[in-house]
């Protein structure tokens, strides 16, 4: 048995990968008879700490005031971060965690390196792709973070990654030593919610594509895609589900391409819509310009969908092109129409790419993946 602290960079009540992540681990490390709590950010720094139960799991919160002057130890980054690693060293009395675990590095991963060092305890960092996939791009604009994330690298007892293709982003551009991180990919619970007829469903077959509504998950491409199919050949509607900056450009573009009576934007889906969604699909499809991994084709494989994901950055890693998937340039846009179209017509081999996805997808069950987790804090203790 291990007391684990795990350290996101948000968690529940918000919603998001991350969150989802931390949410599971934590159930399926408590499963195999670990301790552990979720340590997270308060929404505004001005907060006090606080504490609360969720899932059974307790959840501390801390304000976690990352400083925007020049990198340096958080000792000496003024009251508010020194308040904030007083009430962490609190938490480590009493719950005396024996592993700090960093989930998505932001301030949360500054003040668990800093506590790290202070208390003695060894620290497990996991990238999930923040550094490349952040809307605001924080780690170009923040020297600060920058920085904190550098020697988190340096210093912790294990790096863990969600793809190679970024643990190779921390060797190039934050310092991690060449073959000193580990490739641990994301889970998926193989329990999904009960599949219904979600709320917002159009009457038409679909193609269904969901995330945040941004330039990088590449919508806009996938609009382009599904413009070019021919007319007859469009035998499913388009939607597009989740919100974001992109929303209302999203909508121009489909009315200048033409297309605008067969794309819906139903927004934000909850955890039982998109499940529901994804269950009623034609096909899913993942466009984006850069994808470190993408639960999302988990999710989709979970519901016996074909999966037709980008192949630039993680994905190709997992998915087996034309065996449990089919992988695509989103920026080449007349192949992404033939692919799109391609399987639009061949809905026989759509059921092939959606039966080796759900076989494929056991292997991504949450108690295989915490079984690697649980393997990081076995030999981040032995080197502590």
């Amino acid at each position: 048995m291990t007391r684990i602290a795990l350290v996101p960079s948000s968690y529940l009540p918000a919603l998001g990968g991350v969150e989802e992540l931390t949410r599971h681990l934590a159930r399926t490390l408590r499963e195999a008879g670990d301790e552990v709590e979720v340590w997270t950010g308060t929404s505004d720094d001005r907060d006090p700490p606080s504490r609360q139960v969720l899932d059974g799991i307790t959840v501390r919160r801390f304000p976690l005031p990352l400083p925007a002057a020049r990198p340096g130890p958080l000792t000496r980054s003024g009251p508010g971060a020194l308040r904030a690693l007083r009430a962490l060293g609190r938490a480590v009395d009493e719950f005396r965690p024996q592993v700090l675990h960093v989930q998505c590095f932001g301030p949360n991963g500054a003040y668990a390196a800093a506590l790290g060092a202070w208390r003695r305890l060894p620290v497990v960092v996991t990238l999930q792709g923040e550094t490349v996939m952040d809307d605001a791009d924080i780690f170009e604009r923040s020297t600060v973070l920058r920085a904190s994330l550098r020697s988190a690298l340096r210093h912790a007892a294990v790096v863990t990654a969600c793809s190679a293709f970024t643990l190779a982003d921390a060797e190039d551009r934050f310092g991690l030593a060449a073959g000193r991180g580990r490739v641990v990919f994301n889970g998926v619970d193989l329990a999904a919610p009960p599949a219904g007829r979600w709320r917002r469903a159009p009457a038409a077959p679909y193609v269904l594509a969901v995330g945040r509504v941004v330039e990088k998950k590449g919508f806009d491409l996938l609009l382009a895609a599904y413009a070019a199919v021919s007319p007859a050949a469009r035998t499913a509607d388009l939607v597009v589900a989740g919100d974001g900056a992109e929303r209302e450009r999203l909508g121009a573009l489909a009315t200048s391409l033409g297309i605008a009576d067969r794309v819906h934007f139903p927004g934000r889906l909850d955890r039982d819509d998109v499940a529901a969604a994804m269950a009623g699909a034609e096909l899913f499809v993942m466009p984006s310009r850069l994808e470190p991994f993408g639960i999302v084709v988990l999710e989709a494989w979970r519901a016996g969908v074909a999966v037709l994901a980008t192949g630039r950055g993680g994905p190709p890693e997992f998915v087996t092109d034309g065996v449990d998937g089919v992988l695509v340039d989103p920026t080449d846009p007349s192949r992404f129409a033939e692919l799109l179209a391609g399987l639009l017509a061949d809905p026989a081999r759509r059921a092939r790419l959606a039966a080796a996805g759900r076989a494929r997808v056991e292997d991504f069950a949450w108690q295989v993946i915490a079984g690697r987790y649980r393997e990081c804090y076995r030999d981040a203790l032995a080197r502590a």
